[in-house]
């Protein structure tokens, strides 16, 4: 697709720290967007967007480059929107999902005189917080993850934004009710199978927890659809990938089958406003989120957002996207989890909606053109071209994304004589 450019922008917005100063006054320069999310757990959103500018400054210098890295709730959530919320941070430490200490951070806000505190369960409860050989969520647990948001109430919050994507924990979020009050470590702490032995009276506090948060905006942010239990559960469909064998993925089904069996008896119990019938918290959709950490969070009285959207609207995204000519956006893996509620879906979405040609960069590509044609993408570029090459990716992703990213900007963005 050739792009038109446009007149140079009346607002005077500079180049990009990324690109080389010459260019920046060049009368047809095309103003590109560089909005990609993380790379898996190999680069941040910062990060790949700062690879993919600086290679595009090299294949087209004349171009001007902006840079706004996205997210839907993962890992790097507070690096993607301290930029834009314009916030304080406030540094602790809490428990890592086998209880040993860990640095994270509360992201402080005042929007419209309320406090908002924006959190990345991550930073608790995070995949990458352990070692290849940790990974086991029959032992792993969200306390910290409570520990965050209790930090967040101290600080006067009323509005608590949490995202849970990318966890190591299958716990139905007990631990962190556990971290709030709603009942002991020894029952709440230990891990997903050990709820199964979970006694009666382990969520004795729930309903005190719960009332605590009656007047606080609780708001989950997380790609996931999923529910807790069944074969469409978080144990059924994503302990796997935290670690779990088939017969831990079984065990940790029942455990979580009674702790949703304790929660009924401990109340509270939270009615449909149009039917006036108990709502099956555990069948909402995002219940399973974060290993259940959705689940406990709505038991709160917390709501599901989805994370891409919701984190587009809160950076801006759209009114960044009508002053420039293209987006280049980029993830880890385009595969069919990405043909939905991914950022390169929604950035996809928002550029054909707005006329703006958008192409996306990745590590690995897994769906054909069509499909990536139908998000509204105009071109998609692998870095493992082949999949002999994909550790080669791995060992210099920085490296290969910008190399990339330069060949792709002498496609779309040619020298002009």
């Amino acid at each position: 697709m050739q792009i038109t450019p446009r007149a140079k922008n009346e607002e005077g917005e500079g180049c990009s720290a990324h690109a080389p100063i010459v260019g920046c006054d060049y009368p047809d320069a095309v103003r590109v967007l560089i909005a990609p999310e993380a790379f898996g757990a190999t680069l941040g959103a910062t990060q790949a967007a700062a690879a993919i500018a600086a290679g595009w400054a090299v294949g087209a210098p004349h171009d001007r480059i902006h840079t706004h890295p996205l997210g839907s709730g993962g890992p790097g959530l507070l690096d993607v929107l301290a930029p834009a919320v314009a916030g304080r941070s406030v540094a602790l430490t809490v428990s890592d999902p086998l209880s040993r200490p860990v640095p994270a951070e509360v992201l402080l806000a005042e929007t419209g005189g309320q406090r908002t505190a924006y959190l990345d369960a991550s930073q608790a409860a995070g995949l990458h917080l352990l070692a290849a050989d940790e990974r086991d969520p029959a032992l792993t647990s969200s306390w910290g993850v409570g520990e965050l948001i209790a930090a967040a109430l101290s600080e006067g919050a009323t509005r608590i934004v949490v995202g849970i994507d990318s966890l190591a924990t299958n716990d139905g979020g007990a631990g962190a009710l556990g971290a709030l009050g709603a009942g002991p470590a020894e029952h709440l702490a230990r891990g997903g199978t050990a709820l199964a032995a979970a006694p009666a009276h382990a969520l004795a506090g729930l309903a005190e927890v719960a009332t605590r948060f009656a007047d606080t905006d609780l708001v989950v942010l997380t790609r996931s659809e999923g529910v807790l239990l069944g074969l469409s559960g978080t144990s059924a469909l994503e302990s796997p990938d935290r670690g779990a064998s088939p017969a831990t993925a079984q065990a940790l089904e029942g455990a979580l089958g009674h702790f949703a069996d304790l929660v009924r008896r401990a109340g509270p119990v939270r009615v449909d406003l149009l039917t006036g019938m108990p709502r099956r918290l555990d069948r909402e959709p995002g219940a399973g989120a974060g290993g259940g950490l959705g689940y406990g969070l709505m038991l709160l009285g917390a709501r599901r957002a989805a994370g891409a959207p919701e984190v587009l609207r809160l950076t801006g995204f759209g009114a960044a996207l009508a002053r420039h000519d293209l987006v280049v956006t980029g993830t880890g893996t385009l595969d069919g989890q990405a043909l939905r509620g991914s950022v390169v879906a929604e950035v996809a979405g928002a550029a054909l909606g707005a006329g703006v040609p958008s192409v996306a960069l990745a590590g690995e590509a897994c769906v054909g053109r069509r499909e990536l044609m139908a998000l509204g993408l105009s071109g998609s570029y692998a870095l493992a071209e082949h999949p002999g090459t994909v550790g080669e990716v791995l060992a210099d992703p920085v490296g290969h994304l910008t190399e990339r990213a330069a060949r792709v900007a002498r496609t779309w963005s040619p020298r002009r004589s």
